[in-house]
């Protein structure tokens, strides 16, 4: 195949400061966020650029803050011919993946994440629970783990990361008592995360209704380019079939790992990991240590693909 694979962050990758750079710098990128504020009804730039942290983490905030970051990124490497064969996003990221692809307009998909982060969080608040990383343990121990721990409460994996990185998720009952018998049979590391809720669990489905709503009342168009969806780690470009990779996405696992591995198996030269943070490139070179993933989060970043690309580099 050749060619790029944009990959996009999801929640937990955003950062206090992520955007100004560009905002600043390019016209087309303060045209962007100027547009959401509108949408939103919320200051997002205000709260990308200067924070403070507390309100950026909120999940109706940070959904679509990372969303227009991913976009305006990806518009400016765009406005450079530097484009994407084929796409994937982590969680929210999927969204900004099918931004990539042309699926549909940034404010229709913009809306979509709108309502995605207002419904989690509430989802959240509703009905209480966490999340935990397991390091150093495999893909079916992970699933024994969590159905042993199922007598407690509400507990599935939630992100198949990487090899050895598992995070689940579930009732707080759950997840602790998933932790315990995980610490029990030697799990290397155990770690409870800082969530707003039991993200890709049975505890977000108060806002599975509202979403599917929002999701099919948006007209999307075939892709033109694949993108590798969460649940099924397989390509797509149906708008339909997209429509349904998304609704099941809110309550099922990300299958991380085997999206990278399908695209870093189609013959692509390099990742670019298109929004805020480094968290997937760590996980890519988990996955595969043969493949090179580029950051492309600040003006810098893009200075750096823009000149490789020019002397035909991919590592």
């Amino acid at each position: 195949m050749g060619g790029f694979a944009f990959i996009f962050p999801g929640q937990g990758s955003q950062i206090v400061g992520m955007g100004r750079d560009i905002y600043e710098a390019f016209e087309e990128a303060r045209t962007l966020y100027d547009e959401a504020e509108e949408i939103l009804g919320f200051p997002v730039k205000q709260y990308s650029f200067d924070g403070p942290d507390d309100i950026l983490k909120q999940t109706y905030v940070t959904q679509p803050a990372l969303f227009v970051h991913s976009v305006a990124i990806t518009n400016l490497l765009a406005s450079r011919d530097i484009m994407p064969v084929i796409a994937a996003g982590h969680s929210l990221g999927e969204y900004s993946a099918l931004a990539a692809a042309g699926i549909a307009y940034f404010s229709d998909l913009l809306r979509i994440v709108k309502v995605r982060g207002e419904l989690m969080q509430t989802a959240g608040e509703k009905s209480p629970g966490t999340m935990a990383a397991l390091i150093g343990c495999d893909d079916k121990t992970a699933e024994i783990i969590c159905m042993k721990a199922q007598s407690a409460g509400i507990v599935q994996p939630a992100n198949y990361n990487a090899p050895g990185q598992i995070v689940i998720s579930g009732s707080v009952e759950g997840v602790n008592q998933a932790m315990k018998i995980a610490k029990e049979n030697g799990v290397r590391k155990v770690v409870e995360l800082n969530v707003g809720g039991a993200f890709h669990s049975p505890l977000m489905a108060d806002a599975l209704g509202g979403l599917i709503e929002q999701i099919r009342n948006t007209s999307f168009q075939k892709a033109k380019i694949p993108v590798v969806a969460n649940v099924t780690a397989k390509p797509e470009q149906e708008p339909e079939e997209i429509k349904q990779n998304l609704e099941q996405q809110l309550l099922n696992p990300v299958r991380w790992s085997d999206s990278v591995r399908y695209m870093a198996h189609t013959g692509i030269d390099a990742f670019i990991e298109v929004g805020a943070g480094r968290v997937l490139q760590g996980l890519v070179k988990r996955i595969d240590k043969d493949v090179f993933c580029y950051n492309a989060g600040t003006v810098e970043d893009l200075k750096t693909i823009v000149q490789a690309k020019k002397q035909g580099k991919s590592s």
